[in-house]
This record gives structure tokens, sequence and C-alpha cells, in this order.
């Protein structure tokens, strides 16, 4: 469905005042269709950048994306995207908001309303589709986040930290959901998170980066049973698939962490 071949990102150029940094380098990656794969690495290690470069909002790499065979280079109407800042337009109710895609898109208004209250029943807003962004949580604003990018009908969502700000106890339970909607919906998703749990609770596969220049390091099955909720985070399965995780990650973190303590110094 997705396919990112031998990638390669720097920011900057020999007549900035800072040298260049090489955030990805030669990064390959298949997504399958309907395929649930996280991404997890160190801050700084260029997770974000290639979840950018997938979604057509990075130019000027190296490397090729294609959608299901076919190279796209920019925002392509199979792909839809997520992101961990608030994005809500606030002088719009939910409705207004996740039907805002399909009004620029100039669907008819009786059509967008009746294809946005589906999927604000979907991600469970329904009793507040007259409400106002600054009426709702932090995790219905999420919700209402994704809403308005499935609405769009895209085969793969890609989604950066969409659960980042949110308290731990909301964001197993919104990833719960994710997975219900995931199940329904049979998308297809790429997920940027720095949380191991996380990642390990909703994916089919976890890819782990290494420290800037962000490489793949090493890609691990998750072979919990679907379908999948939140429970099966009591279990001694995903607590051995955790600590995995985290034995490879470990010191990749640790060396970006004292990368960025020498840039500090």
């Amino acid at each position: 469905m997705l396919l990112v071949r031998r990638v390669s990102k720097t920011f900057g150029s020999a007549g900035d005042s800072h040298d260049p940094v090489t955030a990805v380098e030669d990064v390959s990656l298949e997504v399958k269709e309907g395929e649930f794969v996280s991404i997890i690495g160190p801050s700084g290690c260029g997770k974000s950048t290639l979840l950018g470069i997938a979604g057509g909002l990075v130019s000027g790499y190296e490397g090729e994306i294609f959608v299901r065979g076919e190279r796209v280079q920019g925002p392509h109407p199979a792909i839809g995207i997520v992101f961990q800042e608030e994005s809500t337009f606030p002088w719009r109710t939910t409705l207004g908001n996740v039907a805002f895609g399909l009004e620029m898109r100039g669907v008819a208004r009786e059509e967008r309303e009746r294809k946005a209250h589906e999927m604000i029943r979907l991600v469970g807003l329904s009793a507040f589709a007259d409400r106002y962004p600054s009426e709702l949580s932090g995790g219905m604003k999420q919700r209402v986040a994704i809403a308005r990018a499935l609405v769009m009908e895209p085969k793969i969502l890609l989604m950066d930290e969409p659960f980042g700000a949110l308290d731990e106890q909301t964001r197993i339970i919104l990833g719960e959901e994710l997975l219900r909607i995931q199940e329904k919906l049979r998308q297809t998703i790429l997920f940027v998170t720095h949380n191991i749990n996380e990642a390990v609770q909703l994916s089919d596969r976890v890819v782990v980066m290494t420290a800037r220049p962000g490489r793949i390091k090493e890609v691990f099955e998750i072979d919990l049973p679907r379908p999948r909720d939140s429970t099966i985070i009591a279990s001694d399965r995903f607590g051995r698939l955790v600590g995995r995780v985290w034995s490879t990650l470990r010191a990749e973190s640790l060396k970006g962490f004292q990368d960025s303590e020498t840039i500090v110094r």
C-alpha cells in the first residue's frame, strides 16, 4: 500500500549559518494494506520528518515514495494526516470541522453533513456535533481531528503522535477506539509515537529507529491476537514485547540524549 524506498533528508546547506543536519538516512519501509505500523525512536531521530515526506509535506529529499505502486511527490488523495498539535478550527462546530475538507472539495452541503455525521458517530461524538472546540476535552478534539481525516476516505492514515499531549489513561482509551475504527474501515496506518506501550498495544509491527541520522535499526512483529483492546496491556506477552522493544531502543535513546547534551553545552 505504502512503500518508502531509500529515503534520506538533510536540512540546511553550505550557505546556512549552521551545519547541515541529516534527519533520516537511507530508510526503506513497506506498509501493507490494512496494516498498523508504528515508528518509535529517540527525540530528533527523524520520525516526524519521515512521516512528513510520506505525506507529501516535506520536499527536497532523496529516495522515492509509492502509493499502490504509483510514485508520488507531494500530497496524495489516498493519504490522510493527523497531527499531535491542536488543529480544530475554533470558530467551527464539531460538525463544521469534520465537514471542512468535503466543503473544500465542493461536496454539496447535504451530502457532506451526512458523511460528517457518520464519522462523528464512529468516533463517539454524536452528542457533541454542535459543540465548539472550546467546549471539548483534549481527547474529544483529537477524535474530531481523526474524524476530519477519515471523512475524506483516505486509504492510508499517517498519525504523528496524535495522543502525545493527552494523559496516559485517555491515550490508552483513544488507542482502543482507534483500533476499533481501523478494524471497521480497514485503514492502513503509519503511526509515530514516543510511547513503547502505545506502539505495542496498537501495532502489527513496531519499527525502531536509531538516533540521528535516523535509520531503521530493527522491526518487531507484534503477534498479539486481534481484535485487540486495552486489556491486552495486562498480559505477560505484552510485557515481554515491551521489554524487547525497549532493550533495542535504550542504547539509541541514550545516544540521542548524549548528543543533545553536547549540542546544549
